[in-house]
């Protein structure tokens, strides 16, 4: 399909650059698609209410790292001032080498010495540009390794917020606390599994007492995410791979919920990939694990999801793709519209939409 035609105009206020508080009062868009999709305004509070005893919710539970890196790069050879540097990290190769996409890509080279400094500079991390790949994507070979290197970048490291956000403000302390789910558990991740920001302790308390069961899956989220769609037709775009797990008892759990006659709701499109990614041709879930480059549009035939809670996502994106294939084309640009004319928040800080297909509701 043509890309463009994922496109839509977006009113910079509609951008939010802190969650709301609590977590639960965002606002939900409750999408039962199917023809003409019913559109009903709701709050995240409102789930328990929504939601039918049975249903369970699939959450991932990774947690992000502080994965950017601002440094100054330098040669023993060369004259003058150092150029600054900003690192992403997004793949650790070795225990003490990392791949990151790194700007300015152009006045890198192999054999740079970075060295990397804390917000306040009472820290610092020396690492070495060992390659440089495409699209500046390098390998950074740090001094220090293991647990000790996972200290330093802690100490060092920037939450890795989103280009839309960073371009309007700089990360702080809180966003520490804002960028983590309530699941966080498995570091490993460069953005936030956003949908999953929303929940609270109450709220999961709530919906135990309703009947609606939660399980956890594991799906690091890449660098990748921040990526554009640079292709005119999604055959020719290429999806960067991200590591995942489904355990042996979570699989168990789900297909239970089905079997009785529960639905699967995933929380997020990166739980919804991973689902879709362990889930077989005739159905059935098993214990999985391993990298996915699956890439999910309008035409895909869902395998084990029957519902999805998501935020609204970008223009162009993969993640507005993968929601015009589990409603329809048509009725994500409806609900978008929806969205747009009565004030709901974008992107990663903003409100939820919880999608409920008619034909798997």
């Amino acid at each position: 399909m043509r890309v463009d035609l994922f496109d839509f105009e977006l009113p910079n206020e509609r951008i939010a650059l802190r969650p709301v508080s609590p977590r639960d009062a965002a606002r939900l868009l409750v999408v039962r698609a199917g023809g003409d999709p019913e559109l009903t305004d709701a709050r995240v509070s409102d789930l328990p209410d929504i939601l039918q005893p049975g249903d369970a919710l699939v959450v991932n539970d990774t947690r992000v790292l502080p994965a950017r890196l601002v440094g100054i790069r330098r040669r023993d050879s060369s004259q003058g001032e150092g150029v600054e540097v900003e690192a992403m990290l997004h793949k650790r190769i070795a225990p003490d080498s990392w791949l990151a996409l790194a700007r300015p890509g152009k006045r890198l080279a192999p054999g740079d010495i970075i060295v990397f400094a804390s917000p306040d500079g009472g820290h610092t991390l020396k690492a070495t540009l060992e390659a440089k790949g495409e699209g500046g994507e390098v390998t950074l070979r740090f001094v220090g390794a293991g647990a000790e290197l996972d200290a330093a970048i802690a100490l060092i490291g920037h939450i890795p917020l989103p280009p839309y956000i960073a371009a309007k403000r700089a990360d702080d302390a809180q966003d520490r606390l804002d960028y983590q789910t309530m699941f966080a558990n498995q570091e490993g991740s460069v953005a936030a599994p956003t949908a999953g920001l929303h929940f609270t302790p109450e709220l999961i308390r709530r919906l135990e007492q309703r009947g609606v069961e939660t399980h956890r899956v594991t799906l690091h989220v890449g660098a990748g995410t921040f990526l554009p769609v640079k292709v005119n037709d999604t055959s020719e775009h290429r999806m960067h791979a991200e590591w995942g797990e489904v355990s042996a008892a979570t699989a168990a759990a789900l297909t239970a919920v089905k079997a009785r006659g529960g639905r699967v709701v995933t929380v997020g499109t990166t739980a919804t990939r991973l689902i879709e990614s362990a889930a077989g041709v005739d159905g059935s879930l098993h214990a999985w694990s391993g990298e996915t480059d699956i890439f999910i549009t309008p035409g895909y035939r869902f395998r084990f999801t029957d519902g999805m809670m998501t935020n609204f996502h970008l223009p162009r994106s993969t993640l507005v793709m993968l929601v015009a294939a589990f409603i329809g084309h048509d009725e994500q640009k409806r609900a978008y519209a929806h969205a747009i004319a009565t004030g709901y928040r974008f992107y990663s800080y903003g409100d939820a939409c919880l999608l409920l297909p008619k034909a798997r509701a």
